[in-house]
């Protein structure tokens, strides 16, 4: 009984997202955009220091808290990322306006990674409980 005891404690939401493939996914998503991030944000201060864009500092910083939000499997990651590509949309079009193949190499990739990030969204919310079943007590 008390090989029961330890995994008794743990909540069902940390257990599904510390063993299911989606979790895991959303991690190796992190690492990516944490490195990523990183690069954009060293070179984004280094351009600072050159009198040039901050665009490209804040949207590593972005970057980096949307990774670090994705492991912990916080739905805020979500919203970091997307006030971040809000950002990168109205940087691009103060930067080329509305000239669709100029707009391509900057709205492309961080589109993707949208996508990518509304794909976690399952792991986000955590494991939902079915219909008519009341929660147990923590």
């Amino acid at each position: 009984m008390t090989d029961l005891q330890p995994e008794a404690r743990r909540t069902p939401q940390s257990a599904t997202r510390t063993r299911s493939g989606g979790y895991i996914a959303t991690v190796v998503l992190a690492v990516v955009l944490a490195v990523f991030g990183l690069v954009l944000l060293g070179g984004g201060i280094w351009l600072i220091t050159l009198g040039g864009s901050w665009y490209y500092a804040i949207a590593g910083l972005g970057l980096c808290i949307t990774a670090w939000l994705l492991v912990r499997a916080s739905m805020a990651a979500l919203w970091i990322y997307l006030l971040t590509y809000v950002f990168t949309v109205i940087w691009a079009l103060w930067e080329k306006g509305f000239d669709g193949w100029a707009q391509v190499p900057r709205l492309v990739a961080p589109t993707v990674v949208l996508i990518l990030v509304l794909i976690t969204i399952p792991v986000l919310r955590g494991p939902r409980q079915p219909r008519g079943t009341v929660a147990e007590p923590v």
